[in-house]
Formats: structure tokens, C-alpha cells, sequence
């Protein structure tokens, strides 16, 4: 399973070398990325590699070769072959299509609404122990519509209790709006170093950002700002007894 960052990366590569027959520049793929630093596209170069897609070519630069493609990005790739229209490449942070691999496309809605909407739900995120990825976006689920503002949102399952006190517990359904930035003491989805998922409380001290539990058995996580970023703020909570 690929990090939603890894399989932009991918795509990204792969587009590239059937266009030119020339892998991007690191420069060009942390612009394409959105990522501050050439690091995190180190460690996403090296996770594909580990994971048996890329190969990196010895004594020539910038070489790389894609070896394989997941399902989703294979069909694509064979559409495009055989004459469909191409999607083009837009790489977006939760800001983006979200593939760790979260395939699809979330809700856009207007928000207020009494009638249901129909949500992506992708899979169970880590809000004890941060977990690789999201899961592939596998079913859709109906939120009733003031549950959601405008944007674009989505729904994840919680796996673990490190949010107790905040109301939020194992098995309960969370539904985020997708965003890029979120107020202090706003609990949100993070991506840390570009491979792990959590839901916790954000708070800004200084030059860091701390990730807070709400259950006491946790502490609290600090990263550099280079480390995290907010793909999506929660708004509401659905819960089955």
C-alpha cells in the first residue's frame, strides 16, 4: 500500500518519463509535491524503491525507472493508451487527492442541508498510535448534511482511544473537512513526515507544532514544521450502539 504522497510521486514520475523519456528533477517533483524541503522527496523516492516501483538506474543522474504502478494508476495509464482523455496530474496536500492511496474523489457540498450526503470513507486512522497510511478509499457513507460546511470532506474510522476525553472513541465514525491550515487547539488529521496518519488536538508553540492526546495514558508529540501538515479538521462525529 502506497502513502497518498508516495503515489503522487509515482504518478507524477510516471508521466514524466512517458512524456520525455527523462526522470523529473528533485526540484521539480518537491514543487509538484508541495513539499518544502528535497528530503521528503528522498524519503518518498526511498519507500517506492523499497516497495518494489521505482528502481533508481546506477552512474546516470536523475535516473529512475518505474518497475510497476498500482491497479488504479495502471487502468488509467492503459485509458490514456487507448485514446481516453487524460486527468492530468494535480498533486494536492488533503489539499489533494487523497491517496495513501485514498483513491477517489471526496464531497464537495454547500453545506446546512438536512438530506443525507454521501461521503468517501476511507479507512481506519490511528488515534493512538499513528498508523503508515489511510487506507484505499473502499465505500461511501450518507452524513446527515449539517454535519458538514462547505468544502470538500471526507470520513475516517478511529482505531484506538488517545481521544477519549475529547468524546472520540474506538469504532466511531469521524467526518473532516478537507483543509491545509486549522486554528490552535483544532483537532485535525496530521500527516507526519509524509507516512504516518493521527487524529489529535494541534497546538503552535514556537517554531514547533505539539500534537496533543486527549487521554492522559498518551503524551504529547512535537514536531518541527517541516514535519506535519493538516489534511483535514474535524466537524463532526457519527457513532453506532
Amino acid at each position: 500500500m502506497l502513502t497518498r504522497k508516495q503515489f503522487e510521486l509515482l504518478s507524477f514520475i510516471n508521466d514524466r518519463l512517458r512524456e520525455s523519456g527523462v526522470s523529473p528533477s528533485f526540484d521539480e517533483m518537491k514543487e509538484a509535491l508541495n513539499l518544502r524541503s528535497k528530503s521528503g522527496i528522498h524519503r518518498l523516492i526511498t519507500g517506492l524503491e523499497e516497495r518494489g516501483f521505482i528502481r533508481r538506474l546506477p552512474h546516470r543522474a536523475r535516473a529512475l525507472e518505474v518497475l510497476r504502478l498500482p491497479d488504479d494508476l495502471s487502468a488509467e495509464t492503459a485509458a490514456q493508451r487507448a485514446g481516453a482523455p487524460r486527468r492530468g496530474f494535480r498533486p494536492t496536500v488533503i489539499k489533494g487527492d487523497f491517496r495513501p492511496s485514498l483513491a477517489g474523489a471526496p464531497a464537495e457540498t454547500a453545506g446546512g442541508s438536512g438530506d443525507a450526503v454521501s461521503v468517501p470513507l476511507y479507512g481506519r486512522i490511528a488515534a493512538g498510535t499513528p498508523i503508515e497510511a489511510l487506507r484505499e478509499h473502499q465505500r461511501a457513507i450518507d452524513v446527515p448534511g449539517i454535519l458538514l460546511g462547505r468544502g470538500e470532506h471526507y470520513a475516517l474510522e478511529v482505531a484506538g482511544d488517545s481521544m477519549a476525553e475529547a468524546g472520540i472513541v474506538d469504532g466511531d465514525t469521524v467526518i473532516v473537512q478537507r483543509c491545509d491550515t486549522a486554528e490552535n487547539g483544532t483537532i485535525v488529521v496530521a500527516l507526519i513526515d509524509d507516512s504516518e496518519v493521527t487524529l489529535k488536538r494541534l497546538r503552535r508553540k514556537g517554531a514547533s507544532i505539539a500534537l496533543e492526546p486527549a487521554n492522559k495514558r498518551y503524551e504529547t508529540r512535537i514536531f518541527g514544521p517541516d514535519r506535519v501538515q493538516v489534511q483535514g479538521r474535524l466537524v463532526g462525529l457519527m457513532r453506532r450502539y
